[in-house]
């Protein structure tokens, strides 16, 4: 076995799919290189995820690939639920400028995007891909270095690294490494996907249909100017794509129907009981699956990387606290758990069963959707506010804790531009007025900046949101959660000592230090 030149790398990611690139690029921005093995040479070819929604397409911007993925994304209107004979039972609409600046549901093809994300890589030079190698072992597990060891062409190789990011999908090497079993979700069935290419004027309504069918319950979706895609659950394996898609074709249609893949899956709905073992982390399809029925498949691996990124680089570069590395299974976990049951509720809400309770559940369902504010319910589920930890303290003043900034176009020195450009990866104090001295001292003397909202030149959706949560400010992380808030009418960020401590110190602040920061903090808004 040889041992590479470059031998120790600061971070080792097994699998170039695009949570393992995406999170390449964002450490990139940190300033932390990167080494990506993958054992593909090139993208994968066929096409598997087809949708987002606008926070991904925030971190697909935080990644810097905001414009191009926009070049080939394509919007949608949302859900429709659909009975047996077609008829919509109920709609839940995607608006077209969402609150994270984006429409709410874009169609892509992921071998576009893969290709996107790997020309970005090829750009920086904190990155490197090497195609055409099989990684063989992970650990051990110790305070130091993580050995990996991958095979290529020329043999045997080994390094060593600060971490490594397991996104090898579902058969996971990096899982095993970890010592991670499967907690079982309790869903598993057999679908047929099936992606066409023609010029067939199909019928559709520009967004996602789910075919509320016991019989055959399907799935259905324009995906590109020419590109549609079907899932249906497996009944007659002896039908033809021809056969199962011919109820939205033309009756007398008979053009070219070119059957791009087609394949069968079994949607699983699991999650990693651990998902972190020292230095090593589960990522996307390693660490949760989930059955496709609300679209989130890929979404949540990419909210995995803008989770772990800008930890990762805290701890590897400017010193932050081993600990802080904890919460990115405490906040995520819990969020890829809600939405893995969300799916399975979706699904056995629209196809589940053959039992006599089917079809009142679906009418039920049909009913219950027709609730006003219902729809708009469901899309924010999608991306609950983070739970109660040391990087979100959520208390009964703080309602905006734990939830996303808003992304809107801002205007400074007459220059237009998206918020986060503006803001850049750091720490962020929003204020509803003017900092005063006090404040601003305070985000010097931790690295950050404090903002008015009434200085970025926004249109007022910044001013609203924090009306509506009785905010004076706010603080960001550099993930654009909403860390710590001052209430209307409060007097500081009373958890600032505690957070300080793991973000830029190996060791907690002695006493003195301690009253000293509150103390500051106590007059920022006297």
């Amino acid at each position: 076995m040889t041992v590479d030149e470059a031998a120790r790398v600061p971070v080792v990611i097994v699998g170039a799919g695009p949570v393992g690139v995406t999170a390449a690029l964002l450490l990139a921005r940190h300033g932390i290189r990167c080494l990506v093995l993958e054992r593909h040479q090139d993208v994968y070819p066929l096409p598997r995820a087809v949708a987002t929604d606008d926070e991904v397409r925030r971190i697909l911007q935080a990644a810097g690939v905001g414009e191009e993925f926009t070049a080939i994304a394509r919007p949608a209107n949302g859900l429709r639920l659909l009975d047996a004979r077609h008829r919509v039972m109920a709609e839940f609409r995607r608006t077209e400028c969402g609150l994270h600046g984006y429409p709410q549901t874009s169609m892509f093809d992921q071998p576009e995007l893969e290709r996107v994300l790997r020309d970005a890589l090829a750009r920086l030079p904190e990155c490197e891909l090497r195609g055409g190698v099989e990684v063989t072992g992970v650990g051990p597990d110790t305070a130091g270095p993580v050995r990996v060891t991958y095979r290529d062409d020329d043999g045997e190789h080994e390094l060593w690294a600060d971490a490594v990011l397991g996104c090898d999908g579902a058969n996971s090497l990096t899982r095993e490494a970890v010592g991670a079993v499967w907690e079982d979700l309790r869903f598993e069935e057999r679908w047929t996907v099936v992606d066409v290419r023609t010029d067939a004027d199909v019928r559709c309504w520009e967004g996602v249909d789910q075919v509320c069918d016991p019989h055959r319950p399907t799935t259905f979706m324009r995906v590109g100017e020419d590109r549609y895609r079907w899932e249906f659950r497996l009944r007659d394996e002896r039908e033809t794509a021809r056969e199962l898609v011919a109820p939205w074709l033309p009756p007398s249609f008979d053009g070219d129907f070119e059957v791009v893949r087609e394949t069968q899956y079994t949607f699983r709905a699991r999650v990693a009981d651990r998902w972190r073992s020292g230095r090593v982390f589960l990522l996307g399809d390693a660490a949760h699956l989930t059955p496709p029925f609300v679209g989130q498949g890929l979404c949540s691996g990419l909210r995995d990387a803008y989770n772990l990124a800008w930890k990762l680089a805290r701890v590897l570069r400017h010193g932050g606290d081993e600990r802080l590395l904890d919460t990115y299974e405490s906040e995520r976990k819990p969020h890829a758990r809600h939405v893995i049951r969300l799916a399975v509720a979706m699904g056995w809400a629209m196809t589940g069963g053959q039992d006599g309770a089917a079809a009142l559940r679906r009418r039920a369902l049909a009913v219950a959707c027709r609730i006003p504010g219902l729809a708009e319910l469901a899309g924010r589920d999608l991306s609950p506010a983070l739970t109660a930890g040391p990087l979100v303290r959520r208390g009964v003043r703080r309602g905006l804790a734990g939830t996303h900034c808003p992304q809107p176009w801002v205007s400074v020195d007459g220059r237009r531009t998206r918020l986060d450009e503006l803001l850049g990866d750091s720490f962020t104090v929003l204020t509803a007025t003017e900092p005063g001295p006090s404040l601003s001292a305070l985000a010097h003397s931790l690295g950050i900046r404090a903002r008015s909202v009434t200085g970025l030149g926004d249109d007022g959706t910044l001013a609203a949101w924090m009306r509506a949560g009785r905010a004076d400010a706010v603080l960001l992380r550099p993930d654009r959660v909403v860390m710590d808030v001052v209430p209307a009418g409060g007097r500081d960020f009373t958890s600032t000592a505690d957070w300080a401590a793991l973000l830029h110190t190996t060791r907690s602040p002695v006493p003195a230090e301690r009253t000293a920061l509150k103390s500051l903090l106590r007059s920022t808004t006297r």
